[in-house]
Formats: C-alpha cells, structure tokens, sequence
C-alpha cells in the first residue's frame, strides 16, 4: 500500500498544476486537512465530470467518475456532490476547467 498525501496538501497541489497549465482551479469546499476525501469537477461546454478519490484493489490511489462515463449537466454534477458532502461532512470539492475534460493532475481512473 502507498503511502497517503495529506488532503489539503494534495488539493493544493492539484489547484498550482491546474494553474500552471493555464486552466483555473478552485476549492468549492474545504474538508479535514489531513484525511478527508476529494471530489474533482471537471468543467467543460457547460457539463461536468466529477471524479471521486478511492482505492483501487491494492490500495493505490485511484479515481472513479462518480457520475458515470459521459459528462452530465452541470446541475446534476451539483446533486451528486451535494449528496456525497451530506454523506460525509470531511469532503474537499475541488473545481477545474476543463474543456477537454481531462484531470490536470496523474492518476489513474477506475
């Protein structure tokens, strides 16, 4: 198993590669600083992808399209969210532009 990244440490990261691209970021929520969980939103053409953090079979950090493999509507991206941050009050909401919908971050996508 890998070793984990402080949340707020990884976001903030994310946010200064995102800028360093030329695509803006920003946090729309702040979780826990040390372990809370992060949604990614990618924008794009007036839809989104969100991405969830979660562990894939070994335990390595990996991402899956919450709201499913297309991009959906910007305010049905805004209801999955809403839901996960009722489930669970320690979540980052991190937003990036994204036309291409790609995350300007590494990761792999389950």
């Amino acid at each position: 198993m890998e070793a984990r990244v402080k949340a707020g440490l990884w976001v903030s990261m994310a946010t200064r590669m995102s800028d360093i691209a030329g695509r803006p970021a920003a946090v729309l929520r702040k979780g826990d600083p040390d372990a809370g969980g992060i949604l990614c939103v990618l924008l794009g053409r007036g839809e989104a992808v969100v991405l969830a953090q979660v562990r894939d079979a070994e335990g390595r950090s990996a991402w899956m399209r919450g709201t499913g493999a297309a991009p959906v509507p910007e305010p049905d991206a805004e209801a999955y969210i809403a839901r996960q941050v009722a489930r669970d009050p320690d979540l980052w909401v991190v937003e990036f532009e994204a036309p291409d919908f790609l995350p300007p971050f590494e990761g792999k996508i389950i």
